[in-house]
């Protein structure tokens, strides 16, 4: 039943999952993930019931929460990019399907609508932040398409996971944040080995054909790109500041130098990205 954990389930030994900048305490017991209970649960829990009823099977299932208060989703087996990164993130068949995955995704989430639930989810505006790039919210976006986010199975992306971020979003939004990770739009000093070779305009050209975007949305990636790197700055040191514990810990480690070396990189190659996308 849809809110129920079954109670021998929550004794099973624990194991600890790596991975995460900012949630800790997740483990895997048995065949489910328990999670600290955050700001973002009930977000999580309405949406991933809304996939599982509309029969995306790329996503955890809900099951409820335990005895510890702690929510419990089913574990989703297969292979997951632990960090450093393994070879096989370098894969354009792997990447591609990625793409499909994301697609699949946002055509499933479309009938979501958006909650109120998520009213509270979209990000503050930091004081000294551009604006936002005019794009219309249409859909729960995923925006975390990190290499660590995406399960595989035989060499195919068969499920994301970690949706604490979703939130009032467009397609090209998560399009941008997955040629981020996975094309990478980032400079090569800020890649993971693995990556540090790619030719970015390629493997971009190669997933925006994998997730069949339309070519009027493919003309914004890249400002689209370059707006949000420039606003990220400004919202990943509000968080550091605000909430301190991962987003600190980020913030400390550099993540606000590398987000000043990404846009630097974005419009020096702008042109070239450009045209590869389009």
């Amino acid at each position: 039943m849809e809110g129920q954990v079954n109670a021998w389930d929550s004794v099973s030994p624990e194991e600890l999952l790596q991975g995460g900048d900012v949630t800790e305490g997740v483990v895997r017991s048995g065949d489910t993930v328990r999670r600290p209970h955050s700001a973002s649960s009930e977000r999580v829990r309405s949406l991933l019931i809304h996939l599982e009823r509309v029969g995306f099977a790329g996503a955890p299932r809900y099951l409820g929460v335990d005895d510890r208060g702690r929510d419990v989703l089913t574990f989703v087996d297969g292979e997951v990019a632990r960090r450093p990164a393994p070879e096989w993130v370098a894969s354009d068949d792997r990447a591609a399907s990625v793409a499909s995955l994301l697609r699949a995704y946002h055509d499933a989430v479309g009938s979501f609508g958006m909650p109120e639930v998520f009213d509270d989810a979209s990000p503050i505006r930091p004081e000294g932040s551009p604006e936002p790039f005019p794009v219309p919210n249409e859909l729960i976006g995923h925006r975390d398409v990190t290499l660590e986010n995406v399960v595989f199975r035989d060499g195919i992306a068969s499920a994301l996971i970690d949706f604490d971020l979703a939130r009032p979003s467009s397609r090209i939004d998560d399009v941008c944040n997955l040629l981020q990770w996975w094309a990478p739009w980032q400079p090569v000093e800020d890649r993971p080995e693995a990556l540090a070779d790619a030719d970015a305009c390629a493997r971009a050209a190669m997933l925006v054909d994998a997730y069949d975007l339309d070519a009027a949305s493919r003309s914004m990636l890249v400002p689209l790109a370059r707006n949000t790197a420039e606003r990220t700055w400004y919202s990943m040191r509000l968080r550091a500041e605000r909430d301190g514990g991962g987003w600190r810990r980020m913030w400390d480690a550099g993540v606000g130098d590398a987000i000043r070396r990404r846009q630097e990189w974005l419009r020096k190659n702008q042109e070239a990205l450009t045209k590869a996308v389009m």
